[in-house]
């Protein structure tokens, strides 16, 4: 990933911002009234308006300062999504068994962080590559690790064990985390009137996640 800034969109901003997974799919509609349905994208984008956060003018200077300061589309930040953050459902508290991230062969000392969506009918897998440095707590067979055992590189998410500590093979690795999405903004301009702004209208400020 290049381009990329180590610095959170505005949080107060985030938590009331509008968004989600996008997918992809080709519907092709036949003549005896089937359709054929063909997957364009192997996995979802989140997308997001963050103006809907915006509540003040203080806010919409804040966000004028972090679009200048990241060039507009320019360089990728961080933006934590007000649903879905967490490795555990939401609401529910993080512990290191809520994904699975991989299975010990006894010399393997690298995983990393995913998150799985899904139920009987079928599953997605995404990877987690901007978790939230101290977050991150790591279980092997339902045991907790302690901190000197592992490490969690927070830029790309990966789990490194340390000398000594591989997981025997077999062996469950799971962990918690909280994480945020790696965003770019999806404009080249923030309009800004504030005669609209005090009427009530808000500007669009849309987001647009970067694949890793």
């Amino acid at each position: 990933m290049t381009a990329f800034h180590e610095v959170r969109f505005p949080l107060r901003l985030s938590l009331n911002a509008s968004g989600g997974p996008v997918r992809r799919t080709d519907i092709v509609n036949l003549s005896n009234g089937r359709e054929t349905r063909n997957r364009r994208w192997a996995g979802s984008r989140r997308a997001y308006d963050a103006g809907s956060g915006v509540r003040s003018l203080s806010d919409l200077s804040a966000v004028v300062d972090f679009f200048e300061a990241r060039g507009g589309g320019l360089h990728g930040f961080r933006f934590r999504d007000p649903l879905d953050w967490t490795s555990s459902r939401y609401g529910e508290p993080v512990t290191a068994t809520d994904q699975a991230i991989g299975t010990g062969d006894g010399t393997r000392r690298t995983f990393q962080l995913v998150k799985t969506y899904g139920d009987a009918g079928g599953s997605w897998v995404r990877e987690i590559v901007k978790p939230v440095a101290g977050t991150v707590v790591v279980a092997v067979d339902g045991v907790a690790q302690a901190g000197a055992a592992f490490s969690c590189d927070a830029v790309t998410g990966i789990v490194t064990f340390g000398t000594g500590h591989a997981p025997d093979a077999g062996a469950i690795v799971t962990a918690g985390y909280e994480f945020d999405v790696p965003v770019r903004f999806d404009t080249e301009s923030i309009e800004v009137n504030l005669a609209a702004f005090n009427a009530g209208r808000i500007p669009a400020i849309p987001l647009t996640e970067i694949r890793p």
